[in-house]
């Protein structure tokens, strides 16, 4: 891993632990020229993970897209930090558990959804809204009606 101070190539690690969100490794490093310490952190990573698009497009899994989806969905919600990483920790669970190597992006919007809806019903709604493309309000009541109940039962 290069310095992010003089863009030297090699650095030793200092130091390893779990990181607070216990999904991801951090690393103390040290820059065998400068002598700089930063940290690192190391995640699990989906690889070789194909999306097909709703028009036949195929494109890469993009963990930088779904959080991007999930943080408009979430924006001004009481959903920390940690509760976000382990959020997106369980959708890409969910996916992996599928065992394959391309997947649609509808199984992705399932996925995330079912997520959402466990952890804030404002945020579930907000992007199922755009993931279903509601054409008009009925379509948007009926989805809250179908929330409502559910957490009534």
């Amino acid at each position: 891993m290069k310095c992010p101070i003089c863009y030297f190539p090699d650095t030793k690690v200092v130091d390893s632990r779990v990181a607070p969100d216990g999904l991801s490794i951090r690393r103390r490093r040290e820059c065998l020229k400068c002598g700089f310490r930063f940290s690192t952190y190391e995640e699990i990573e989906l690889l070789d993970l194909t999306i097909v698009k709703r028009d036949g497009r195929r494109e890469s899994y993009s963990r930088e897209k779904l959080m991007g989806g999930l943080k408009k969905s979430c924006e001004k919600r009481p959903i920390t930090e940690d509760r976000f990483k382990r959020l997106v920790h369980s959708i890409e669970r969910d996916l992996q558990r599928l065992k394959k190597t391309e997947i649609t992006s509808k199984q992705i919007g399932q996925a995330v959804m079912k997520n959402l809806k466990k952890i804030d019903p404002i945020a579930y709604i907000r992007y199922a809204s755009v993931y279903e493309s509601f054409k008009d309000a009925h379509e948007f009541r009926k989805e809250l009606n179908k929330l409502i109940k559910e957490k009534n039962n």
